[in-house]
């Protein structure tokens, strides 16, 4: 794991943008497409408010989620909603969107097709990840119904249970996760990266991220 500590949080949103695009930009150089995995949350939005409109070909990005909840694009807790409102903008409204969530009353009515339709894009290219003050990351949560499925599991994609979660997940696995040529996770303040430190000498079970810390580069800020 590599740790990158920034001064503030704006100059950290800005400089991941970049980073991102960057990398974007160097995989299309050399592939037919990119998939790119991306969190909802409020914390990842600053980073598509600037990388929505560098200079690259999103015409060949292939743009997922990392997790969804179970809900329509017309509710507020859709990260749908907030990856059309804040990154499938400008120049990124070019990108082609692989969506996790189908209309179905669970997420186990639609995950064969939802996993279908995600294997062309696999392995990833680059995933954008965040992590709870809990140590989850995506929704792969400590006390999930499907957590050892998630952890260890060959599944693409996990219908996910937890406590404290309002509504059922979709998430990719940590399988998945892992094998992204590139990943990024973005926390802000004290409180994470105190979570963070601790995810580093624990179980997978008990501090999720813990999975998917080695080989990763992590970007703090305090505010």
């Amino acid at each position: 794991m590599e740790f990158i500590a920034y001064p503030d949080g704006e100059m950290m949103m800005i400089d991941l943008a970049n980073v991102l695009a960057g990398e974007l930009r160097q995989c299309l150089q050399t592939h037919d497409h990119a998939s790119f995995a991306v969190p909802g949350g409020t914390t990842p939005g600053p980073i598509f408010d600037n990388l929505c409109s560098a200079n690259l070909d999103w015409a060949r990005v292939h743009v997922m989620l990392t997790d969804e909840r179970w809900v329509p694009e017309t509710s507020e807790r859709s990260n749908t909603r907030l990856i059309r409102q804040r990154l499938l903008t400008d120049r990124a409204a070019e990108a082609i969107y692989v969506p996790l969530y189908a209309d179905a009353p669970t997420p186990e009515d639609q995950l064969d097709d939802l996993q279908e339709a995600l294997t062309p894009d696999l392995p990833l290219s680059l995933v954008l990840l965040g992590m709870g003050t809990d140590m989850h990351t995506a929704s792969i949560f400590p006390g999930a119904d499907q957590l050892d499925r998630a952890l260890y599991g060959d599944d693409r994609l996990i219908a996910m249970r937890a406590p404290g979660a309002p509504e059922p997940r979709i998430t990719l696995s940590a399988k998945v996760l892992r094998e992204a040529m590139s990943r990024h996770i973005v926390i802000v303040g004290q409180e994470k990266r105190d979570a963070l430190e601790r995810a580093v000498n624990l179980s997978p079970e008990e501090a999720p991220v813990a999975a998917i810390l080695p080989g990763s580069i992590v970007h703090w800020a305090e505010s």
